[in-house]
């Protein structure tokens, strides 16, 4: 998991980086153009990491799979039964399928108002449907399991927004102010660039 992680890493730094140098470029432009003098940073931040997930979804998905090219699966579970339990090919496969939707649940979760197992299971549903089509038509694979794979993920990340709004909702108020949040949103940051470095050096 942890050389799948470094992949993914290598393979999207420079998105990021193009990303978020022009995502700061516009605000301190339409800061010092005086168009909106109140940034709060946490909102910022977390507008931001949802565009940059979605372009590293993008880019992981439309990158080219030797190993996959042309490949078609449409009986269900069964590349998910082919790979040993704990093994790198289940890690990277399986939990890699099911970890890359995670952030999607939870993002279109919390943009859409999303409050049933339901919906999200239909969205994830037709989002990695769209995804699977499109990798068919670009010479990669077509494959029912990562679609199962992708629902999961996407309940997941329901189940961590619900968890974190009910979470959220027993706080104390200092807790919620801007202030504390914009600060545990750059400590965040930070943790997150030293991480990256990490395994780009």
């Amino acid at each position: 998991m942890e050389a799948a992680i470094k992949d993914v890493i290598q393979m999207s730094w420079p998105t990021i980086v193009v990303l978020l140098s022009i995502f700061i470029i516009m605000r301190v432009t339409i800061y010092f153009n005086g168009e909106e003098r109140h940034l709060v940073i946490h909102q910022e931040l977390y507008n931001l990491l949802f565009m940059t997930y979605l372009l590293v979804l993008f880019r992981l998905v439309t990158s080219q799979d030797i190993s996959a090219l042309h490949s078609t699966n449409l009986i269900p579970f069964r590349e998910i039964l082919r790979y040993d339990v704990g093994t790198s090919e289940f890690n990277r496969q399986v939990i890699g399928n099911i970890l890359l939707f995670i952030p999607f649940g939870y993002f279109i979760s919390n943009y859409c108002k999303i409050k049933g197992l339901g919906t999200i299971s239909l969205v994830s549903l037709l989002t990695s449907l769209v995804i699977e089509t499109v990798q068919h038509f670009i010479g990669r694979s077509f494959d029912v399991d990562d679609i199962i794979l992708n629902v999961v993920g996407g309940i997941c990340g329901f189940l961590i927004h619900i968890a974190l709004k009910a979470i959220s909702n027993h706080l104390p108020k200092f807790l919620k102010k801007d202030w504390f949040l914009n600060l545990i949103s750059i400590v965040i940051v930070v943790l997150v660039v030293l991480y990256i470095i990490k395994y780009l050096i």
